[in-house]
């Protein structure tokens, strides 16, 4: 068996999916890690320090009941918030279904009605309403009915003034998410209609700075502002109300944000076209995400993105995204240490992964620590998703990530790894906080076609451990297994292209 010390791909254009930057990453690191792209299996298990008589585990290792009873502890305290049945129907408040009329108002109207009265349903009927910023309000829940379809301005005015939010894990004042809502309870967005957010390569994608999206010299271009806002004030702790971005800067608001929220349901809309992330809540408690379609391959388009919450439960969602389906993270370098709250019991199941670069992704924003995810009986199939476990970090982000369990998958065709830990994530090694990744359970899992099975890529002086896999059937693996910097890894019974699998 030969092992691989890169990943090599193709860069696409904005209508494939926003893959450029990851590619483009994964190049550089062609040319880092070794000058010669193949290593012979005793050489690189010499490297790993895996001839070792036994394996170590980690201490308190996860088992198939502890799995169970985790999720069943987690499952008991998630219960879904219950609104009065009150109905403010947004065309009473002067909302009209023409496509064109700004209804802005008037949906902001029924919301405070709504809210006044103790909650209910703000209730979008049929037709196409076009409208900016919505904040969410106590006891709302945010009905989006059939033949409904919420389309979002693409003038960025229409989601000023700027609002308490983070961006790609560092917290700002900046544009307003389209649909937000700042420590509130009980809230909803639910039905069987459509959220566009109307972003394509005219507006808000074109921020990015990629040539294929109509960027380039004297365009606009988020770059300038995110070294900014991470170095120079995440870094350096400057005070988040003294971080304001929005109009005159280029940091693109995500979809669906609820912030320092508890009781937060979706279930249900359809989600296309977003600027960047789809469904992010973050600091929130006791999140239901719910029976989803989401269809949106822009650049930076991922699924759903918790942030720094507890008690998540994603389950019976669909994704095609232009980047990872769904992402758990908790904040970026110092910004996300200085919060100090982690991601944790989150529970994924009954998910279909398409399109995207990563089925489940734990990172890269995960400075804050990651701990309890359970991701269960999810289907992954598709040439363009990347991986359907992806755990990414650096020696920069840091943190700790435990406690992953992965199990009962089935994953059909994936580009790269059916299972990838990768701390050479984006800035990789060199920085002051070295990744800890502890106690990943990986059980249950076949696939048909990869490049990897597994692909796991530590650091010599802090190299991957506590990794069991068991029960596995890696098949179609062209290049088989890439382990460099692996300390302790348990395989049982795990084939890869039908051969048995041991260290």
């Amino acid at each position: 068996m030969r092992f691989q010390g890169i990943v090599t791909g193709r860069a696409n254009d904005c209508k494939n999916g926003g893959r450029e930057r990851d590619w483009a990453r994964l190049s550089k690191r062609e040319n880092k890690v070794s000058d010669n792209s193949y290593v012979t299996r005793r050489k690189l298990l010499q490297s790993s320090a895996l001839f070792l008589p036994a394996v170590r585990l980690v201490r308190g290792q996860t088992t198939g009941n502890d799995v169970q009873k985790q999720q069943d502890a987690i499952l008991a305290r998630i219960q879904a918030p219950v609104f009065p049945k009150r109905d403010f129907d947004v065309t009473r408040f002067g909302a009209k279904s023409d496509g064109k009329t700004d209804c802005t108002d008037a949906i902001r109207k029924a919301i405070e009605a709504c809210t006044k009265a103790g909650g209910g349903r703000v209730v979008i009927p049929a037709g196409r309403f076009v409208t900016g910023a919505i904040h969410l309000d106590n006891n709302v829940n945010l009905y989006v009915g059939e033949g409904a379809t919420l389309a979002f301005s693409q003038d960025p005015k229409k989601y000023l003034p700027v609002v308490y939010t983070r961006f790609e894990g560092t917290e700002c004042m900046n544009y307003s998410p389209f649909i937000y809502a700042w420590e509130k309870t009980n809230i909803g967005i639910t039905g069987p209609g459509t959220l566009d957010g109307q972003a394509d390569c005219g507006h808000w994608w074109n921020w990015v700075g990629r040539a294929s999206c109509g960027g380039g010299p004297g365009k606009p271009n988020a770059n300038a502002d995110k070294k900014m806002l991470v170095n120079g004030m995440g870094d350096k702790d400057v005070p988040v109300k003294e971080r304001v971005f929005g109009e005159g800067h280029y940091l693109r608001p995500n979809f669906i944000q609820p912030y320092r929220s508890t009781n937060f349901i979706i279930d249900g809309v359809t989600i296309k076209n977003s600027p960047m992330w789809e469904v992010n809540p973050v600091l929130c408690k006791n999140v239901i995400v719910r029976n989803l379609t989401i269809e949106t391959d822009g650049p930076n388009n991922d699924g759903c993105d918790p942030e720094s919450c507890s008690d998540v439960l994603i389950e019976n969602c669909t994704f095609s995204t232009g980047d990872d389906c769904i992402a758990i993270k908790s904040g970026r370098n110092q910004d996300g240490r200085r919060v100090g709250k982690p991601c944790e019991n989150i529970i994924v199941r009954n998910c279909n992964m398409k399109d995207g670069h990563g089925g489940v992704s734990i990172g890269s924003e995960v400075s804050g620590g990651i701990r309890n995810v359970f991701v269960d009986n999810c289907k992954m199939n598709s040439p363009h998703l990347q991986r359907a476990l992806r755990i990414k970090t650096n020696s920069y982000r840091g943190g700790k990530i435990e406690n992953i369990n992965f199990q009962n998958n089935t994953v059909g065709e994936v580009a790269e790894a059916v299972i990838e830990v990768d701390y050479f994530y984006e800035e990789g090694e060199g920085g002051p906080f070295k990744p800890v990744v502890e106690n990943i359970y990986v059980a249950n899992v076949t696939s048909k076609k990869s490049k990897h099975g597994l692909y796991l890529h530590g650091y010599k002086d802090d190299p991957i451990r506590g990794l069991t896999v068991l029960n596995c059937e890696f098949n179609g693996a062209a290049q088989g297994n890439y382990l460099e910097n692996v300390e302790s890894v348990k395989l049982e019974n795990v084939t890869v292209n039908g051969k048995s699998v041991k260290i």
